[in-house]
């Protein structure tokens, strides 16, 4: 029982660290266009919104693939994990609690997460189907 929930730590801990470096890149990507064009926040909410979904979704799939099982559980916990650090930035460091409208995206990252955890056990896991 020990090994498996060390394999599902390793599994989050990679999950969240394949959303944060994914996140960075694309927020380093995004302020250098904003930066040097004329666009605005505004114009790139939807590329923005795109990225997120793709990162929490890579996230799980990274998660499941390490943790080799329940991908649906470890693709799950990586997007709570990651909605609960992005509110405990927003709250401890904002005093701000999620809108409406943050927490359903929230809930939208958590089911991209866990979609991402199953195709990562399904893909990564090493184990062949028999018929």
């Amino acid at each position: 029982m020990k090994i498996g929930a060390q394999k599902y730590s390793i599994g989050l801990v990679y999950g969240l660290g394949a959303i944060f470096v994914l996140l960075a890149i694309s927020s380093l990507v995004i302020s250098l266009i904003l930066r040097f064009s004329d666009m605005t926040e505004h114009a790139l909410h939807t590329a923005v919104t795109m990225i997120s979904f793709f990162s929490l979704f890579l996230g799980g799939l990274v998660g499941g693939g390490k943790g080799k099982k329940k991908g649906w559980l470890l693709g799950s916990l990586t997007g709570v994990l990651y909605t609960a650090i992005v509110f405990l930035v927003q709250y401890l460091g904002y005093n701000e609690l999620f809108t409406v409208k943050q927490a359903i995206y929230h809930a939208c990252y958590i089911v991209a997460a866990a979609m991402g955890g199953i195709l990562g056990v399904n893909l990564f896991s090493g184990r062949s189907r028999e018929t």
